[in-house]
């Protein structure tokens, strides 16, 4: 049989290394799908492509992947632009090919086609790291290879790619392609004369606190080397949320990731040296703005505009991984560490018994048993997702990720990414996930159980059911004294389970964590829901 362009987009994405393939068929896109059938790429239909990106992005968080997602012209790629925007702020390597109106509609040069957006590239264009037209099948092994290593050159991110339909249609001579090499950068290096000042700061300081942001768990090895430094220098290691589990909780050096709480601000800025990793110390890491350093800030960043941003820093434009060796590397010509340098880990000790003591004076036992029967009830090395509602929000600061990762929407903040990432999760990696979410946010995604029951795939979905938008109903109540407009209808999530025929149970604060311990025992698809009121906690 003849070739076209759709064949040629898939060859291009097995030759890379994708296996597999998220998204929904469109008008404009036949091309693209019918293309798969011929192919060894595995499809996951979802149901909304909003959510064809978040299962992408939660593929690509666990696998070390780039996820890929087909999307269809206008509505269907407007739709996607939420998740985006999210993998986007998470520096998540996401590959989006969306199909187009045929090239001589291209622009608004004809009106009147079907899904017609006379600059389809320019919505994209916020929430993406690059964008490219393909107007002939012989470019579309180039531009997907460049496209493939834009998206995983650090900062990772997605990156967008139109395919016209007639693109897609033509018969071509394209040689298959059977081979395609994407060179993706190696990691940034510090300037040798920035990573001396940065060891120089710290050999001399007293107070030296390290701030490890998400781009140290991003960065292949940072980790290790972040522990190592911390050693070296006794400096004590507050996570942010997005950096939660860059150093291991229960090592004796972490302050712990209770970025939200004042005696945690209070610790960063009385630091006369505080070495800031991956971080751009946005609103929630700045604990909103309230953070003040008083000492020399370094900070360490992938992303040169993120340097300097919010604060006067010794900016330092490199991979974390990167930055953390060649600082090591350097200390021992910078002098001896003053004798004066208090313990770490007693300062690390002393904020984590301090935050406790606060957490305890508030009467929120509940909120903090949920989180510990979760985490005993959750294996180690789980992959874990969570969407914004308030069980997240303790999560970002009380949830130890141990060997497993932990994942949330918190970049750029919007509802639905759980359960659908979850979904991605399960079909990359093989092994079962975890999804948390509100009844708001469930509604998001609700249409993903099908998609869950049709790939049969291993997660465990936990609703947490208090009749609205929690966390916005808490800071409306706050700021106004009443909420206005965070109280929902929804359905009855137990019956709605049971008729996409997925295993669902009905869980109490009581049993929520035998219940979903003993999902883990089973294979497919399981949801699991908790009608309960969460609080927040106040961090003063």
């Amino acid at each position: 049989m003849t070739r076209n362009g759709g064949d040629v987009t898939v060859e291009s994405l097995t030759a890379l290394g994708a296996t597999h393939v998220f998204g929904i068929p469109g008008q404009h896109a036949l091309g693209l799908f019918d293309a798969i059938r011929r192919s060894e790429l595995s499809f996951v239909s979802s149901r909304v492509e909003n959510n064809s990106v978040f299962a992408a992005d939660g593929y690509a968080r666990t696998t070390g992947q780039v996820g890929v997602v087909f999307c269809s012209t206008g509505p269907g790629a407007l739709t996607a632009l939420g998740a985006l925007q999210e993998a986007y702020a998470a520096c998540v390597p996401v590959l989006m090919i969306t199909s187009q109106i045929p090239r001589d509609g291209l622009g608004g040069a004809r009106k009147g086609y079907l899904h017609q957006l006379d600059d389809q590239q320019a919505s994209a264009r916020n929430v993406t790291k690059s964008t490219a037209t393909v107007r002939d099948a012989a470019a579309i092994p180039g531009v997907l290879a460049d496209a493939w290593a834009t998206a995983q050159a650090a900062p990772a991110g997605p990156v967008w790619v139109e395919i016209p339909q007639d693109v897609l249609l033509e018969e071509v001579a394209v040689p298959p392609v059977t081979g395609l090499d994407a060179e993706v950068p190696a990691p940034r290096r510090p300037r040798p004369e920035v990573a001396a000042e940065a060891a120089r700061l710290l050999a001399g300081a007293e107070r030296p606190v390290i701030l490890a942001g998400g781009g140290v768990r991003r960065s292949a090895g940072a980790p290790e080397a972040l522990v190592a430094l911390a050693e070296t220098l006794d400096a004590p290691v507050v996570s942010t949320a997005g950096g939660n589990g860059a150093i291991p909780l229960a090592h004796p050096l972490s302050a712990g990731a209770w970025i939200e709480d004042r005696f945690t601000t209070d610790l960063l800025e009385d630091a006369d040296v505080l070495l800031a990793l991956g971080t751009s110390f946005g609103e929630v890491t700045s604990n909103y703005g309230t953070f003040a350093p008083r000492g020399r800030a370094i900070q360490v960043d992938a992303e040169a505009r993120v340097l300097g941003s919010n604060h006067d820093v010794l900016g330092v434009h490199a991979d974390a991984a990167a930055a953390l060796a060649d600082v090591a590397a350097a200390l021992p010509e910078a002098g001896a560490r003053p004798g004066a340098r208090r313990s770490g880990a007693s300062v690390a000790a002393e904020l984590r018994a301090r935050v406790q003591a606060r957490l305890d004076s508030q009467d929120l036992a509940a909120e903090q048993r949920l989180l510990a029967d979760l985490r005993a009830a959750v294996p180690d090395d789980t992959e874990t997702f969570w969407d914004m509602t308030i069980a997240a929000y303790w999560a970002w600061s009380a949830w130890d990720p141990r060997s497993g990762g932990f994942h949330t929407a918190q970049a750029s903040g919007g509802l639905g990414l759980g359960f659908p990432a979850a979904i991605g999760a399960a079909v990359g990696t093989g092994r079962r996930a975890f999804a948390v979410t509100g009844d708001g946010g469930a509604m998001y995604s609700i249409a993903e159980l099908a998609t869950a029951r049709q790939h049969d795939a291993d997660l465990t979905w936990l609703v947490i059911d208090d009749g609205g938008y929690g966390i916005l109903r808490e800071y409306m109540t706050g700021a106004f004294g009443e909420a206005t407009a965070t109280e929902l209808a929804r359905p009855d999530f137990v019956r709605l389970a049971e008729a996409f025929g997925i295993p669902v149970h009905a869980a109490t604060p009581e049993t929520v964590g035998d219940v979903v311990a003993g999902t883990f025992a089973t294979s497919g698809p399981a949801m699991v829901v908790l009608p309960a009121t969460l609080r927040m906690f106040s961090a003063t």
